[in-house]
């Protein structure tokens, strides 16, 4: 066990040294989600508060807002899918294979690392919505389940951008994979009620992982009431995390060449 923390610490710092080395997919993953907040804010957020929302449901922004900060956690997986794909093809994996360390420690400096770093992009596109007029109502526990819920996810999302990037043959692949874990938010609640939406799009939104989470972070942060979304939101969140994991093990202990 001591020999598998320090070696994850091993990976999590070289994680970081490159993050910090090439910023531009952490920032990409910032910047998608502030462009989304920005575009259905300024652009369409007055026409679809007034026509979709329903009465008393407050300001779109404070709608919107809980859904696109779930959005970072999503937007920040194709970094850890490239990244864990360029290792791979690289060789670097294949020869820390050969090294006496604890296997799955690169893998899961990875994941702390990448947690980490969605971790502050959430807060980044927090601070983003707070100064377009996001004014959320939350208690100080209620801030720390909402920060919980965002990390959650994070982890579970982060696993499964391990197995993406473990699974493609190219770089475009396992950024392509990503797409699917960065766009589901747009058919959820996250920027319309359920009930607005056509017959199937509704009940697959109503369905899908993103919308219970995105109900539970929306209620923690307005006061609205999370009823049993919350229970959905860490079912989903453990399914997530677990599928990503125990493929992401399949993967790297696979035989080279299988």
């Amino acid at each position: 066990m001591t020999t598998t923390m320090i070696d994850s610490a091993t990976m999590f710092r070289r994680d970081l040294k490159h993050a910090l080395r090439y910023p531009v997919m952490t920032i990409s993953g910032i910047g998608t989600a502030v462009i989304f907040l920005l575009l259905f804010v300024g652009v369409f957020g007055n026409a679809l508060g007034a026509d979709f929302l329903p009465a008393g449901a407050g300001r779109y922004i404070d709608y919107v807002a809980p859904g696109v900060i779930l959005m970072a956690a999503g937007t920040g997986t194709a970094a850890t899918a490239i990244k864990i794909n360029q290792d791979m093809l690289e060789g670097f994996i294949a020869r820390l294979r050969t090294m006496s360390i604890a296997r799955m420690s690169v893998l899961t400096g990875q994941v702390i690392g990448s947690l980490v770093r969605t971790l502050i992009s959430g807060v980044l596109v927090v601070l983003v919505a707070v100064a377009l007029g996001f004014r959320p109502s939350a208690t100080p526990v209620e801030y720390l389940a909402a920060f919980g819920v965002f990390a959650m996810l994070t982890f579970a999302l982060t696993w499964m951008a391990v197995a993406f990037g473990l699974a493609t043959k190219t770089v475009a692949g396992a950024n392509s994979l990503t797409l699917i874990l960065q766009f589901l938010p747009l058919i959820s609640s996250a920027f319309l009620p359920t009930d607005s939406m056509p017959a199937g799009v509704a009940w697959f939104a109503e369905h899908q992982p993103y919308t219970p989470i995105i109900e539970t972070l929306r209620g923690l942060l307005m006061g609205s009431g999370i009823g049993t979304s919350a229970w959905w939101a860490i079912g989903w969140c453990v399914v997530l995390a677990a599928v990503g994991f125990f493929w992401s093990r399949a993967l790297y202990n696979r035989p080279r060449g299988a």
